[in-house]
């Protein structure tokens, strides 16, 4: 799945958190935004109350559950800057990727 396939699930499952702006950073593959605010999931880069730093190839790996969130955290494969709680719903984010 490529990023752009992934938004276009994202949001055609409404995977936002309401109220709250989550942004996915691939670094180099670009972003994704989750967007509550605005009901919608874009590739659009801007502020956000919780951006999730992490590598594209590692988000494959926790999206199909070979890698635990957590266990991302702990190895430094993902990094959270802003509100903790939120990026703590990624995995209800990932599960609408599989539904």
């Amino acid at each position: 799945m490529t990023k752009s396939e992934m938004a276009a699930a994202l949001n055609e499952k409404s995977a936002w958190l309401p109220g709250k702006r989550v942004k996915i950073d691939f670094g180099p593959e670009g972003t994704v935004t989750l967007d509550g605010q605005a009901n919608q999931v874009t590739e659009e880069d801007g502020a956000a109350d919780t951006t999730i730093k992490v590598a594209w190839s590692d988000w494959e790996a926790l999206a199909s559950g070979q890698l635990d969130g957590m266990t991302a955290f702990m190895q430094g494969k993902l990094k959270v800057e802003g509100d903790m709680s939120n990026a703590m719903q990624l995995q209800g984010v990932l599960s609408k990727l599989k539904s």
